[in-house]
């Protein structure tokens, strides 16, 4: 094939090209035309964001699908969220206007009669997240080979977003049976702005075929435009304290509203309650200053409508328009000529930071612009490891990780998905109906994220389910789905294997706004939406709370948890905090405070020994190590140490340091440490009769498999010891 493919592409996909006046294809489609035109191999597209994947994936597919049209839909398209998929459905539509193929959505906002428009007629493309596709499967089995008998090609979407993750599997298993089911042999397309271990995301692409993949990336990076601001929170001790307390809060909302007031920009945060926080002071100011509201607020909990108002206002209105949210606008939605990035706090991972960095920038070879806010609460009478500035520390953990070394957190593969495989096997009997056991585990087992489960295993797997009734015996001796399991598929909750809190849906008369997880009583106050409501009835039979607008205190109705960190991050971390570089992305206000933490580091040894003298008989131990490793090294401190070290108690202080109280000395409390690591094994860390979940499912498997689970994939001696030799050699 020649080197410039266009002439290759279909004529509505040239004249798409014309239009728009581009004068030439990106790198990455170049490279995937001719991997697709001249090849059967799977394809890999890792780029940066806004370099052309989309088109990459879909200009190829879709010139094979003019050329030769499907008996049935031809691409199935998976993508992790809906709202990327009403995004992409929307570009696709504009694509294919003169083409005669059509493209469907298929997820929980879009109308019945549309998805029984499909089934009547399967063709083209069909755009879906893992749930709904789920649901497919399990409940219109019969209709699978009607839909994708002639499927030709299946694109992943944001990837990184599925990989080492339980919807991963989901989505590895859907494809074994689509496969099984249809006989069809789709080419895989897999798309990732935030990949940099190939290897692992090629085998996870690729797996349970025998076909290659091919990897496509571009080249060169895009320009950056980094700062990273500090603002401390005093503690609100007396009556000083707390106005300045007071005035330090306000100073920081004042800040964040003077940086993106007139610009269209987003502003990341690491919870839904920060965000609805953050949208409410945003307002609270705009009214104070007699300026226009530009402010919106999108994350899960968020009613589709007002979701879709925000991302409306953010892509296509003339601007400013800000809008603050979680990871659902850090993936893959096109939100067009943003100028500015805010993220409040740090992510968690430098992948994370990556995709948040890339939603700017996206034309014209523009910067990606990103400022990161950082506010501590500062006490100087904390215990010594709290004096740390943790966040600042991370933020520029990541930065220097990722600018520097261009390296992002690698995929954790589940080694024993067990949860999920009850989910599977619940989903396939239920669309087979009835089967033998030999035949429902060869079913389960053949299934690419399962083959590592022994069939002595799933026996005792199955014989589980038989017992609590989530499966039972028919009269000849053939499996179906029991009375237990029956409550639990039959609820629209099943088909999501990422565990979800039970929600209420919150309306303003008959306007839904949103919902939430922790139903307060009438007359109650809290912010949703970034506006403030009072509750004025409770409708539990129907799961409903509504409200009217009120002014009052700030609360939020979710409960939530930080991210998991990497070995890597916290390591960096610790180098940062005992080095003497000083970072240009920094402002006076963040250097002063990594100054002040870096001179008491030095005064106390912190960066340079594990375990610091606490007062009384209690020590600081700093293992450095990531958030699985860390919850390792308290097991073994806990399980295997306590008793042999008289320790009394042991606190932890995820991922940073714990607090360990008792009669032991600091070189045995090392030194046993390290032996315990050296010597032990997962499943020592466990209690007896322990069994802690994983996932969304494991509480319906068997308990001595729950346990292997957890000691295979909950726990990593191996990765604490390493990190542990680390710290101890540096």
């Amino acid at each position: 094939m020649s080197t410039n493919p266009f002439y290759r592409l279909a004529p509505f996909i040239q004249e798409f090209i014309y239009k728009r006046k581009w004068d030439t294809l990106r790198s990455v489609q170049v490279d995937a035309c001719r991997i697709c035109f001249e090849t059967t191999h799977h394809l890999l597209i890792a780029s940066g964001t806004a370099s052309g994947k989309t088109e990459a994936a879909f200009f190829p597919a879709l010139t094979e699908l003019h050329e030769r049209p499907s008996k049935s839909v031809g691409i199935l398209y998976i993508g992790p969220l809906k709202a990327l998929i009403n995004d992409q459905f929307e570009r696709l539509k504009d694509l294919l206007r003169e083409s005669h193929i059509p493209v469907w959505h298929w997820h929980g906002d879009v109308p019945q009669a549309e998805k029984n428009k499909l089934v009547r007629n399967p063709s083209g493309i069909l755009q879906i997240t893992p749930e709904s596709l789920e649901g497919l499967l399990m409940n219109r089995p019969n209709a699978i080979p009607a839909l994708f008998q002639d499927l030709r090609y299946i694109i992943i979407d944001e990837v990184h977003a599925f990989m080492g993750a339980d919807r991963g599997i989901q989505v590895l298993s859907q494809i074994a049976r689509i496969e099984r089911m249809t006989g069809a042999k789709p080419r895989r397309v897999g798309l990732s702005a935030t990949l940099s271990d190939y290897a692992s995301a090629s085998a996870w692409l690729g797996a349970g075929s025998s076909e290659l993949v091919e990897v496509v990336t571009s080249p060169g990076g895009r320009k950056l435009r980094l700062r990273v601001e500090h603002f401390s929170f005093p503690d609100a001790r007396d009556e000083e304290q707390a106005e300045q307390l007071q005035n330090a809060r306000k100073a920081f909302y004042e800040f964040i509203y003077d940086s993106t007031h007139i610009k269209k920009a987003l502003i990341f945060t690491n919870s839904r309650t920060d965000a609805e926080i953050t949208t409410l002071e945003m307002r609270r100011i705009a009214a104070r200053r007699h300026q226009p509201d530009v402010f919106y607020v999108h994350h899960g909990s968020i009613s589709a409508m007002l979701r879709e108002q925000a991302e409306s206002a953010m892509k296509t209105g003339v601007g400013p328009a800000v809008s603050a949210a979680t990871l659902t606008l850090e993936l893959g939605i096109d939100l067009g000529e943003l100028e500015r990035v805010v993220q409040l706090g740090a992510p968690y991972s430098a992948s994370s930071f990556v995709q948040r960095m890339g939603r700017s920038g996206r034309r014209d070879d523009a910067a990606s612009e990103m400022l990161f806010v950082v506010q501590e609460e500062e006490d100087e009478d904390a215990p010594l490891p709290a004096r740390m500035p943790w966040t600042l520390l991370r933020a520029i953990a990541v930065i220097e990780l990722y600018v520097r070394h261009k390296w992002i957190e690698p995929v954790d593969i589940r080694k024993m998905p067990i949860g999920t495989m009850y989910h599977q096997t619940m989903s396939i009997l239920k669309s087979m109906g009835e089967a033998e056991p030999a035949e429902l585990a060869q079913s389960v087992l053949s299934l690419p994220s399962f083959r590592e489960v022994t069939p002595e295993q799933y026996k005792l797997f199955l014989n589980y389910l038989l017992q609590t009734d989530h499966v039972q015996w028919t009269e000849e001796k053939t499996l179906i789905v029991g009375l237990t399991g029956e409550k639990i598929i039959n609820n629209f909750r099943f088909y999501a294997v990422f565990q979800d809190d039970e929600e209420h849906s919150v309306y303003n008369g008959s306007e839904e706004i949103g919902s939430i997880t922790t139903v307060p009583p009438p007359g109650y106050c809290f912010t949703l939406a970034g506006k403030l409501w009072k509750v004025t009835e409770v409708d539990t039979k129907h799961k409903a709370v509504y409200v009217k607008a009120a002014i009052g205190k700030v609360d939020t109705l979710w409960l939530g948890a930080g991210g998991d960190i990497h070995t890597l991050v916290v390591q960096k971390m610790r180098e940062v905090l005992a080095e003497q570089t000083i970072y240009p992305y920094l402002s006076p206000q963040a250097v002063n405070r990594l100054e002040r933490a870096r001179r008491l580091a030095r005064e106390t040894g912190l960066t340079k020994q594990i375990v610091l003298p606490a007062g009384g008989d209690s020590m600081f131990v700093l293992p450095w190590v990531g958030s699985k490793q860390f919850r390792t090294l308290e097991r073994l401190l806990k399980h295997n140490l306590s008793e042999r070290l008289g320790l009394r108690s042991v606190v932890p202080m995820e991922p940073y340091y714990m607090i360990v109280s008792g009669k032991c000395d600091a070189g045995s409390l090392v030194r046993d440490m390290i032996w315990e690591c050296q010597h032990s094994t997962e499943e020592q860390l466990l209690a007896p009769d322990e069994a802690p979940y994983l996932g969304k499912y494991d509480e319906f498997v068997s308990p001595e498999l729950v346990r292997l689970a957890f000691a295979a994939d909950g726990l990593d001696l191996r990765g604490l010891r390493e990190g542990l030799n680390g710290t101890l050699m540096s």
